[in-house]
């Protein structure tokens, strides 16, 4: 075993991610020195704070023995349950776009339905090597991950946020899977999922309005449409190699969230085809080099812990890609590592740590 160094492919992984997102980022928010410069000069001075405490984060979570982690995974799960609950608390939240997904503390705010998703790996993966030879019975599989992930969702419901529950959803599905979940018991729950799915199409306005979109991106080009249909003018407009360096044209007064759910647009319009290919090969890259790790962790909770963090990274990274390409409907997904949002970077670079923890002890094979 490995106990002394970060595995160094794994961690230059990490670091170019977070350099090119950080580069990227760089470019698409001066889109927002032309439209306001006071907000260009506080989204740059929160992200920057947000790069310092995630490196920091990064630092921490390398050091703390990850098996730790499964001793107090039940109590990191319930605070981040009672951190979601302060959303409830009057004059804590406030709403933007429609939902109330942030905190605001009066000097910064922050989304805690981030630090949920990670407390949810880290308690089913616990739970899961705890029962891994009892996973494919439906009471110790099925069930729990039923009532864990039913009561995660009425939370994130509350708040509207339909894309993070969807993730929370998938990535449990497929640790469930990867842990000795039975093909037939996963089937029936993607099944539920589908039917849950098309029920929230239907008894949620603003998710039938994406799907419409989706199947229809000509509609509505002023509205509901607007985005899409600016983010494939950006994406086309960058050709093979792009339009340069901070030369994107849709950043400026076209492009909604330019630095948010837009920026992989943004970046596609700067360096074209070549480069949207590089940074989509960087998060495989690191997703296939977390999976090594996860295969050589000397336990199961290691690496159930591992690879749930990389497939929680690479399906919200890829939902963000794939909605701006048109693939699915638009979702509220960050690009992580690149779009703002300094609590969404504080935590991946946290969760990053943990594998790079695990990567510590893996065994050579």
């Amino acid at each position: 075993m490995n106990k002394l160094k970060i595995d160094k492919i794994y961690l230059t992984s990490v670091i170019l991610l977070t350099v090119v997102g950080f580069f990227i980022f760089s470019s698409a928010s001066l889109g927002l020195l032309a439209r306001n410069g006071a907000s260009f000069q506080s989204v740059a001075l929160s992200q920057s704070a947000g790069l310092i405490l995630g490196i920091i984060s990064f630092y921490i979570m390398s050091k703390i023995n990850y098996k730790i982690l499964r001793k107090n995974a039940f109590y990191i799960l319930i605070g981040a349950i009672c951190i979601n609950l302060l959303l409830f608390v009057p004059g804590l939240s406030f709403d933007h776009g429609g939902a109330s997904r942030w905190i605001n503390l009066g000097f910064t705010t922050f989304q805690p339905s981030e630090f949920l998703k990670i407390a949810f790996i880290i308690y089913f993966a616990a739970w899961l090597s705890g029962l891994k030879e009892k996973i494919g019975e439906f009471k110790f599989g099925i069930i729990p991950y039923m009532v864990i992930v039913g009561i995660l969702g009425i939370l994130l419901m509350i708040q509207s946020d339909t894309d993070t529950f969807v993730v929370i959803a998938t990535t449990g599905l497929i640790m469930l899977f990867i842990a000795g979940g039975k093909i037939k018991h996963i089937l029936m729950l993607c099944g539920l999922g589908i039917i849950l799915l098309f029920t929230l199409v239907l008894v949620r306005p603003y998710i039938m309005q994406r799907v419409m979109t989706f199947f229809n991106h000509g509609v509505d080009t002023q509205g509901a449409g607007y985005q899409i249909q600016q983010s494939l003018i950006a994406i086309g407009s960058g050709k093979i190699v792009g339009r340069g360096f901070g030369q994107s044209v849709q950043k400026f007064n076209y492009l909604p969230e330019p630095i948010g759910d837009s920026i992989f647009a943004v970046g596609a319009e700067e360096f074209g085809f070549i480069g949207s290919i590089v940074l989509i090969g960087l998060f495989l890259f690191f997703f296939t080099k977390s999976m090594k790790i996860s295969v050589r962790s000397p336990d199961y909770f290691g690496g159930l812990t591992a690879i749930g963090i990389a497939i929680l990274i690479l399906i919200e990274s890829f939902m963000n890609i794939s909605s701006m390409l048109g693939l699915i409907p638009l979702s509220g997904m960050p690009l992580l590592f690149v779009s703002h949002g300094g609590t969404a970077l504080i935590i991946t670079l946290a969760a990053t740590g943990i594998i790079a923890n695990i990567s510590k002890y893996q065994v050579n094979q």
